[in-house]
């Protein structure tokens, strides 16, 4: 559903002269600016060549690897410190302005679409989506660690929980989008995000809710209780997704991966577009939380329940941080699998030699080893080489994440990607 169908909207809820004062002249002038910059990027004719290619390797046929520099755990030491805006929702956009700006420095294959997002007002239970308050327990430094308090201490304790459900706070939403669009909205479209992806995915809701150590005694202790308590929020999920898809609240910008959609038999991703199924859209998929389970308890007590949610959308990648060397079998009852996260810890020969080109082989190279921790071209250079000589047979999409420091050195991003893009 597009809120403001044609750019010269008005609000009559928050007219203008009220509106002007929620503004700091200061803010908006810094958000202009980096907007004409980002707009800039956008139309750079390399985004239509990174698009073309995206769509050829998504589709299963043979590229040059694919590399993404997705560097935002470290936003914190690279982009924040320069942040500007003295508002907190202004300042929410600039730091993507920024982020973006700095993404199109790195020169990797990321996109860069010419829209900024505003996230509609989701309304959920006071105790969260579930009903139930998942506490922490914090480091006392901003960022560190913490420890989760998982609200399901005993087993009745589930009968609490709640369905969740897609409800929007649209005077809310509608306030934010009127000042993103009146500060830059005659630079970059604003498009309005109404999905319910934050229920897309509920391994990491249930390790909050029982605790991960539990859930696994949970497995052997109460295996029946588990399997009900897995079925509530399977089907809690169908029934948000479904109820978003009626009310016209999944578009083209919605595609659950990331980051780039791109396939030759998708429409492509698009700010505001008309509504859409699920069946046009990419699913995300993991569970982090079974990476010490075994493929069969895997498949058990969680990923039968994902598969219902994610056979809804046209395609699905799995995984994240988990290592799958030993679980690719499962994953091919995923019918609409056409990704699969390879991580850190992995033995990636085994996992080409199973994925082969049947999927993508998105590789997560370890950061420590990338740059994060020292910098080391010729150590760079020698695993990227090796590994490339073990996939050559494969989908490969490189993906640099969970970068949380540079240790001052932003560059090395750039001189990383570089780099990768030599050894092919």
């Amino acid at each position: 559903m597009n809120l403001f169908p044609d750019s010269a909207h008005t609000n009559e809820r928050y007219p203008a002269l009220e509106r002007q004062k929620m503004y700091n002249k200061k803010d908006v002038k810094i958000l202009r600016d980096l907007a004409k910059q980002y707009i800039e990027i956008c139309a750079k004719e390399i985004q239509d060549e990174r698009r073309e290619l995206w769509r050829k390797h998504n589709s299963l046929k043979k590229t040059r690897p694919m590399v993404l520099c997705l560097w935002w755990g470290a936003i914190k030491e690279i982009i924040d410190p320069y942040l500007e805006c003295e508002d907190e929702f202004f300042r929410g956009h600039e730091r993507f302005l920024r982020k973006m700006i700095f993404q199109d420095y790195t020169g990797d294959d990321f996109v860069c679409e010419p829209w900024i997002t505003q996230r509609a007002k989701l309304v959920f239970p006071e105790k969260g989506p579930w009903g139930l308050e998942c506490k922490r327990i914090s480091a006392s430094e901003a960022g560190g660690a913490w420890k989760g308090v998982p609200p399901i201490k005993d087993l009745k304790d589930a009968e609490k929980m709640v369905k969740p459900r897609h409800v929007i706070d649209e005077e809310d939403t509608e306030r934010r989008v009127s000042r993103l669009h009146d500060a830059i909205g005659d630079i970059l479209e604003i498009n309005v995000d109404r999905s319910p992806n934050s229920y897309r995915n509920f391994s990491n809701a249930l390790g909050n809710l029982r605790g991960i150590e539990q859930l696994m005694w949970d497995m052997y202790d109460n295996p029946e209780w588990l399997h009900r308590l897995l079925a509530f929020m399977r089907d809690g999920i169908l029934e948000t997704n479904e109820q978003a898809e009626k009310t016209g609240d999944w578009n083209l910008a919605n595609h659950l991966i990331s980051p780039i959609p791109y396939e030759e038999n998708l429409e492509a991703p698009k700010a505001n577009s008309k509504p859409v199924m699920r069946k046009q859209l990419w699913a995300w998929f993991d569970a982090q939380e079974y990476d010490q389970v075994s493929p069969e308890m895997h498949y058990e007590f969680m990923l039968q329940y994902q598969i219902p949610i994610m056979e809804k959308f046209a395609l699905t990648h799995y995984g994240c941080c988990e290592n799958l060397t030993d679980k690719i079998d499962i994953l091919r009852k995923i019918s609409n699998l056409r990704s699969i996260g390879v991580a850190p810890w992995a033995d990636i020969q085994k996992c080409a030699e199973q994925i082969k080109d049947d999927y993508i082989f998105s590789w997560h190279p370890n950061p420590t080893d990338m740059g994060c921790c020292g910098f080391d071209p010729d150590k760079i250079r020698a695993i990227m080489e090796q590994a490339m000589q073990v996939t050559k047979d494969c989908h490969v999409k490189i993906v640099l994440k969970d970068v949380q420091t540079v240790e001052g050195h932003p560059e090395r991003l750039k001189e990383w990607t570089k780099i990768v893009r030599d050894v092919f």
